[in-house]
């Protein structure tokens, strides 16, 4: 028989939906499959993948109440009368936040219905490559069969379990963003994206939060190796630890137990001073990276490749996988940025591919990102060490430059970290090869700049455009005013 659907998706994610959707546009047979296994702790939500749910979306609404916490401090130096002390209600935020997912995650269900894509809340398995088999929470079982099946299905995050009481008395942020009371006096081990923008909200609203890093800090961005990410991350963490964060350096965690007054002992391995140590906290909030979410697919039995140390699938530039009709967008691909607008764009693509005789392939070059700490840094293209690396120490110019936003100074705020890099080729027209930069409102910098670099921006074309003035966008083309030749540097890939 003929299998009864043209395209299934397996994850119900930012990805998934889109590639789905996409489909759908062509007059094709699509259906949906997404279920979420609760957290340890119990958590579960809606459609809408991680981004949606415990991702992107709320991150930035509870980095943005942080803002609005230091504006208010800003605000008395402005003229505004502001009765102390301020105090903010975790309870209202996250009821705010987490009304707003479950209003996307409905948004997301009613799209899937108007395009006509059937949606399957079940737990999915590969029975045969052209057939899955479907699982409801009740035990229910339904076969799916399909002529391409697209797996999207992200990753969840990892636990220490080398530490005792990891699992059975931490969070991660699959939890925090769920949470219906204060976390109250936090600690996050472990230094990737995701830790600094937690610790840096919940500073913002007057937690107690402490990071406990073992090693550098933002190690999470893989598009950017370690001199330029360092130096970034330093200035990072350098301006969180004034706004209050505090860190515990080149420490880690070997065990966590619960008091009789269900607070948290968390004891921990200075290793400079080569000592114990222990303090209680309220939270502990692991953030050691994500694991791709692969274990119930059955992927050996079809013979779907992964990559046995990262447990990521292997695809090739098409996204497909090993095995014909078989495709993989998103995180859960080896090699692949883990950012929500590439999985987004991967999936659209793909589907106009395999139903709409296009034959563009996702260029993940220079894509943009933003890490939203209380002093966000935003990036695109290459790092100094990777340019260094393809086109050699003698052809890399690097324009860099410390600067003070304008709204910091009747607010007398420290600028002290607020910084550029951009990385260009020496030769001929001065390609732009990267742009790095801290600052207010990093991502949407960035996010302009963006096309420039895509377009192939030169050095001289930045010099001629004119800025919006005063803002802090307007820095980045005034970076003439100091440069350095490019540093040697032994790094991997380009």
């Amino acid at each position: 028989g003929k299998n009864e659907y043209d395209l299934l998706v397996i994850g119900g994610g930012s990805g998934g939906l889109a590639c789905a959707k996409e489909a759908a546009q062509f007059g094709r047979k699509v259906a949906v499959l997404d279920y979420v296994e609760p957290s340890p702790q119990g958590t579960t939500w809606g459609l809408g993948g991680t981004c949606v749910n415990v991702g992107c979306i709320p991150k930035k609404l509870m980095h943005q109440a942080a803002l609005l916490g230091s504006a208010l401090k800003d605000a008395q130096h402005y003229g505004w009368n502001i009765s102390q002390p301020v105090r903010h209600t975790w309870s209202v935020m996250a009821q705010a936040v987490q009304n707003y997912v479950k209003s996307l995650n409905w948004g997301h269900r009613v799209q899937l219905q108007d395009k006509k894509v059937k949606y399957f809340n079940m737990k999915g398995s590969f029975s045969d490559p052209h057939t899955v088999r479907g699982l409801t929470k009740a035990g229910k079982e339904t076969t799916v069969t399909a002529d391409n099946i697209v797996i999207a299905t992200g990753g969840r995050p990892k636990y220490p379990t080398h530490i005792a009481g990891a699992l059975e008395y931490g969070i991660t942020s699959d939890d925090l963003f769920w949470l219906k009371e204060s976390p109250g006096k936090t600690l996050t081990p472990f230094v990737f994206n995701v830790s600094l923008e937690c610790a840096g909200f919940l500073t913002g609203i007057g937690l107690d939060t402490t990071v406990m890093m073992r090693s550098i800090p933002l190690r999470g961005i893989k598009k950017f190796v370690f001199t330029t990410q360092q130096q970034m991350a330093s200035l990072v963490t350098e301006h969180m630890e004034s706004y209050g964060t505090k860190f515990l350096k080149r420490c880690f965690p070997t065990k966590v137990e619960k008091l009789k007054s269900n607070r948290l002992q968390v004891t921990w391995k200075n290793a400079d001073l080569d000592t114990e140590e222990t303090n209680s906290f309220d939270t502990v909030m692991w953030a050691v990276g994500r694991a791709p979410d692969t274990k119930t697919l059955n992927l050996e039995a079809v013979g779907v490749k992964t990559n046995s140390e990262t447990g990521k699938i292997i695809v090739d530039a098409s996204e497909a996988t090993s095995v014909p009709h078989i495709y993989a967008i998103g995180d859960i691909t080896e090699g692949r940025p883990e950012l929500t607008p590439t999985a987004i764009a991967a999936g659209k693509l793909l589907a106009q591919r395999l139903f709409g005789q296009s034959s563009e392939l996702m260029d993940y070059d220079n894509v943009p990102t933003t890490v939203f700490t209380p002093l966000e840094y935003g990036c695109v293209g290459l790092s100094e060490e990777a340019a260094v690396q393809c086109h050699g120490s003698d052809n890399i110019e690097v324009y860099h430059a410390y600067y003070k936003p304008l709204e910091f100074t009747v607010a007398e705020r420290d600028a002290t970290q607020c910084y550029m890099k951009m990385v260009c080729l020496r030769e001929r027209e001065q390609r732009i090869l990267g742009l790095h930069f801290i600052g207010p409102n990093a991502g949407e910098v960035i996010q302009g700049f963006a096309l420039g670099i895509k377009c192939g921006a030169t050095y001289p074309q930045l010099m001629k455009t004119v800025g919006i003035h005063p803002t802090c966008a307007e820095e980045v083309a005034k970076l003439h005013i100091t440069k350095r030749s490019g540093l040697d540097a032994t790094v991997t890939g380009c």
